[in-house]
């Protein structure tokens, strides 16, 4: 067949966007679970609303970690569903269940015995401390529930199954603000708890998402069919080291990425009160409109990984080119609307008059890195890595946040002693020059990998 720039079959792009639409309905809803307990305790009170913040912050770094334990999985996995071969995948599934449990039994521990000086990093405020503190205490052992969770719908996403993440975090999202609406305010008969409250209902919805998707692979899956033989206890070697050999740049790049990002937070939140506050408020909703590129970067991996399963190189190539265009045009609207809505957005909160204000210029300067994100995001962390190009994004990623960003953000924080939204720009500039190297790896054609046996 020849090879065209864009794609012409039309069930890639029905594939594309089905996909899309419920992978990116399921991230919104499964972030508004966090969200709840944001604009809930925003309206509650300031001190309260930072206190999560604080705490959201190695959410963060446990949220991104996973991401990259998915992505490891999914970029194998997904080559394998192209031959129509489910058994690797089982087997590569039950390997990663193993590390992901050791993985959130540690991040427990260290959250319990070393909270404390865990939380001081981002804030020295007493009050904000105290608060972060209470709602640490239960929300600790959300991390463990989530990431399992995440890795059995990552599994489900390779062999394209999405709808069922979806009704999950429903539910998920519906018992939050139910429980979030009686206990932090003291409704119905039930004491004022505040952010204690906002912790038992984020921690009683993790625990029932991870009940349906276990009820589902059980009663319902005729794909992945996780249990059946080969299933999770057993691996071959030879597929270990391919898993492995693939996953570590991907989870080494996704952890440096994100042990950054609380890092650059707590910049923030040693200059002011006020700036925890905006920044929190600014990046909940930059957050919001980011799940649709994350969507989109997940669903990327899985039709590019599934396409070079098949082994058709130009069909490869096309479907990237497409990929691409769409992931600019995607950030060019995520970006309008970003804009546009803020005002609105910011009624919600009963912030301060100066935190109210910074809080829209730093959406402001969201938008416009809006764009940016939403291209080499997907292109690098779906196409690319999708495509078996584990370590482009690692290299990429030590380069620009330790050594541009972070330093160039301290810098000019506490030593050249800039504006907040001039702090934020250098916070975020990555976002932005990112978009040339992987403009050029695209260009390159060079990420093309076959990870099959």
């Amino acid at each position: 067949m020849r090879e065209t720039f864009f794609t012409h079959d039309k069930s890639f792009y029905k594939s594309l966007f089905s996909m899309l639409v419920i992978v990116a309905l399921q991230n919104v809803i499964a972030y508004s679970v966090n969200m709840a307990d944001n604009i809930m305790l925003g309206a509650y009170r300031q001190e309260a609303l930072s206190g999560a913040a604080v705490v959201n912050q190695l959410f963060f770094i446990v949220q991104q970690t996973t991401i990259a334990i998915c992505d490891g999985l999914i970029v194998i996995s997904a080559q394998y569903w192209g031959q129509k071969r489910t058994g690797p995948i089982r087997q590569v599934t039950g390997q990663v269940l193993r590390y992901t449990a050791a993985a959130g039994i540690v991040l427990v521990l260290a959250c319990t015995f070393f909270g404390d000086p865990l939380l001081r990093i981002f804030t020295s405020d007493p009050v904000i401390l105290r608060e972060a503190h209470s709602y640490l205490r239960i929300i600790k052992y959300t991390f463990f529930l989530f990431m399992i969770t995440q890795v059995l719908l990552a599994a489900l996403r390779s062999v394209e199954t999405v709808k069922i993440a979806f009704a999950n975090s429903c539910v998920s999202l519906i018992l939050n603000i139910l429980i979030n609406s009686t206990l932090i305010y003291g409704r119905f008969g039930f004491p004022e708890m505040g952010v204690t409250g906002a912790a038992i209902g984020t921690i009683t919805s993790r625990t029932v998402e991870l009940l349906i998707v276990l009820w589902y692979l059980l009663k319902k899956d005729g794909k992945l069919e996780l249990f059946k033989k080969p299933g999770l206890r057993s691996i071959t070697p030879e597929l270990k080291e391919d898993y492995q050999k693939n996953a570590w740049p991907i989870l080494v790049g996704g952890m440096i990425w994100s042990f950054s990002i609380p890092l650059q937070t707590a910049i923030l939140g040693h200059l002011s009160s006020d700036a925890i506050a905006a920044n929190s408020v600014a990046t909940t909703f930059y957050q919001y409109m980011k799940v649709i590129v994350v969507a989109m970067s997940s669903v990327s991996a899985v039709l590019m990984g599934k396409s070079i399963g098949r082994g058709d190189l130009g069909r490869v190539r096309a479907d990237a080119r497409t990929l691409s265009v769409i992931d600019l045009l995607i950030g060019v609207l995520l970006g309008a609307v970003l804009l546009l809505t803020r005002r609105a957005l910011l009624s919600y909160y009963a912030l301060n008059p100066t935190a109210s204000a910074l809080a829209d210029t730093l959406i402001v300067i969201m938008s416009f890195v809006m764009v940016g994100m939403s291209y080499q995001m997907p292109v690098s962390g779906g196409v690319l890595k999708g495509s078996g190009d584990t370590k482009f994004t690692m290299h990429m990623n030590l380069i620009s946040t330790w050594l541009i960003v972070t330093p160039l953000s301290f810098a000019a924080a506490f030593w050249w002693k800039w504006p907040i939204p001039a702090v934020v720009i250098c916070l975020q500039s990555d976002q932005i020059f990112k978009c040339l190297p992987v403009f050029l790896r695209f260009r390159s054609y060079k990420w093309i990998h076959k990870l099959t046996r």
